[in-house]
C-alpha cells in the first residue's frame, strides 16, 4: 500500500482536504484512496507519490474579453482533476486518466508534434516546453488522474488539466517555485502552440490562482488580479451552472471565428487587439469599417466594448453587496453575447441547448435572478444567479429539459493547483 494512502486514511491531510473541500470531506478521501490503489495497479509501490489537485473555473464576467486583453470576473470552483503523483528518473512522464486512453510523452524532444494537436500529450509537452524555455527544470513522473470537471460543462476541464501538470512540474521539479500566473501562461502556450486552440489566459489563471478574482489583461504577462471578498449566499443567491449538453471538442472553428473577427477590427485601426482600439474612434467610423469587415466582426467588438466596461462595474457592486445593480449588469452580458457576441446558437442549426436554457431561465428568473451564456459558448453550459429560495425549483424545471443532475450549484474554491501531501 502507498505511504501517501496511508496519511491520507489516517487524518494526516485532513487540515488540507477541509481547506480545499469543506463539507465533502469523507467523500474526497474515497476519491483519492481509490485513486492510489489505481496508481499502485498501474505503475506499482512508491514512497515517493503524492496528491495533487487543481480546480475548474466559472466565468462570473466579461465573455471572450481576455483574448483581446480585457477584464473578466472569474471564479476557481471545488470540482476539481486529483492526481496521485511520483517522479521518475528520467524524462518520460506517463499520465492514467481515468475514462482515457492512457498517454505517454518523452520530453527529450519538446517541439510542437502535429500528430498531438487537440490530445492531452500536446498540453503535456508544450508546457514542459515553456517551463524549459524560461529555465525552470522538467522531469519525468508517473500519474493517474481523475476529474469532477466535466469535459464541455464549461468549467474548463482542460484547463484544470493543464493547471494539473504545471503545478507536477512546479511541485516536483522546482521546489513549488513557479507562480500561478507563469503556470497559467505556459498552458496557454501549451493549448495555442501545441494543441492548437487560439485561447485566451482567463481559464488557465483563474484555475491557478483560485478565490474569487478580477482579472484585467492589459498587460498580458503581469495581468492585474484582484481577489474578491464576497458571500453571495449571504445576500440571497446562488450561481447555478446548467449543462445543456453538446460538447466543445468540435467548436474550435467557432471559437477561432471570435478571435479573428474581433482582431479584424482591431488591425482596420493598425492594433492587435480590441484593448487598443479607441471605441469613440471605432464608432464614428463604422460606415467605412462596413466596407472592409463583416458586420459581425463589428457586432462582436461592440460586445467587447461594452462587456470589458462591465467587468469593473460588477467587480464594485459585488465588493459593496449591492446584489441588484449585479444581477442587472449580469443580464446586461448576457443579452450582449447573445445578440452581439452570438455565441450561443452554432452553426450547426440542430444545436440550440443554450438557447432552450437560457429561455426557461428567463422565464422563472425575469425581476428575480440573471442568466447568461457561460465559458466559450455554441454548447456546453449557462450560468444563473438564482434566488436561494428559488434554487431547488430551478433545478427541478432545469433537469426537466436537459436531464437529471445537469444543474448544479458550485462553490467557490480559495486555491489554484495544489500538492496536497
Amino acid at each position: 500500500m502507498l505511504p501517501i494512502r496511508n496519511r491520507l486514511m489516517s487524518g494526516d491531510l485532513d487540515d488540507t482536504l477541509l481547506y480545499l473541500y469543506g463539507d465533502a470531506l469523507e467523500a474526497q478521501k474515497v476519491k483519492y484512496a481509490a485513486l492510489a490503489d489505481a496508481f499502485e495497479g498501474a505503475f506499482g509501490d512508491s514512497d515517493d507519490a503524492a496528491l495533487f489537485s487543481a480546480p475548474g473555473r466559472s466565468e462570473i464576467g466579461g465573455n471572450h474579453t481576455d483574448h483581446q486583453l480585457g477584464r473578466v470576473l472569474a471564479a476557481a470552483v471545488t470540482m476539481d482533476t486529483r492526481a496521485v503523483v511520483a517522479p521518475r528518473s528520467d524524462r518520460i512522464v506517463r499520465i492514467h486518466s481515468q475514462g482515457y486512453t492512457p498517454l505517454c510523452v518523452s520530453l527529450d524532444n519538446l517541439s510542437p508534434n502535429a500528430s498531438e494537436e487537440n490530445a492531452s500529450e500536446a498540453l503535456v509537452r508544450g508546457i514542459a516546453e515553456r517551463f524549459a524555455q524560461i529555465g525552470y527544470q522538467i522531469g519525468g513522473f508517473d500519474a493517474v488522474t481523475a476529474s469532477d470537471v466535466p469535459k464541455g460543462s464549461g468549467l474548463s476541464s482542460s484547463a484544470a488539466f493543464s493547471i494539473l501538470v504545471s503545478t507536477i512540474f512546479s511541485e516536483l521539479y522546482n521546489a513549488g517555485r513557479i507562480s500561478p500566473v507563469e503556470q497559467a501562461l505556459a498552458s496557454k502556450y501549451a493549448e495555442n502552440k501545441h494543441f492548437g486552440k487560439p485561447s485566451g489566459l482567463m481559464d488557465q489563471l483563474a484555475c491557478a490562482v483560485g478565490g474569487f478574482i478580477a482579472i484585467d489583461f492589459e498587460q498580458p504577462e503581469e495581468p492585474k488580479i484582484e481577489k474578491i471578498d464576497c458571500d453571495l449566499s449571504a445576500l440571497g443567491y446562488a450561481i447555478c451552472i446548467v449543462n445543456c449538453g453538446g460538447n466543445h471538442a468540435d467548436l474550435t472553428p467557432e471559437y477561432a471565428a471570435v478571435t479573428k473577427e474581433m482582431g479584424d477590427v482591431a488591425r482596420y485601426f493598425g492594433k492587435t487587439v480590441l484593448r487598443e482600439v479607441d471605441e469613440s474612434l471605432f464608432y464614428a467610423s463604422l460606415g467605412q469599417l462596413r466596407k472592409s469587415v463583416s458586420d459581425r466582426s463589428i457586432l462582436r467588438a461592440m460586445h467587447f466594448f461594452g462587456d470589458n466596461a462591465r467587468v469593473p462595474e460588477q467587480a464594485a457592486a459585488l465588493k459593496r453587496n449591492d446584489i441588484e445593480t449585479f444581477r442587472q449588469l449580469m443580464n446586461e452580458s448576457g443579452n450582449s453575447s447573445f445578440t452581439m457576441l452570438q455565441n450561443v446558437c452554432p452553426t450547426d442549426a440542430s444545436e440550440r441547448g443554450l438557447a432552450l436554457a437560457l429561455a426557461l431561465s428567463q422565464r422563472m428568473l425575469e425581476g428575480k435572478g440573471a442568466w447568461r451564456v457561460h465559458g466559450g459558448g455554441f454548447a456546453g453550459t449557462i450560468q444563473a444567479l438564482v434566488p436561494l429560495n428559488m434554487v431547488a425549483a430551478y433545478q427541478a424545471e432545469m433537469e426537466k429539459a436537459f436531464g437529471q443532475g445537469c444543474c448544479y450549484r458550485f462553490a467557490v474554491r480559495p486555491v489554484g493547483g495544489v500538492r496536497i501531501g
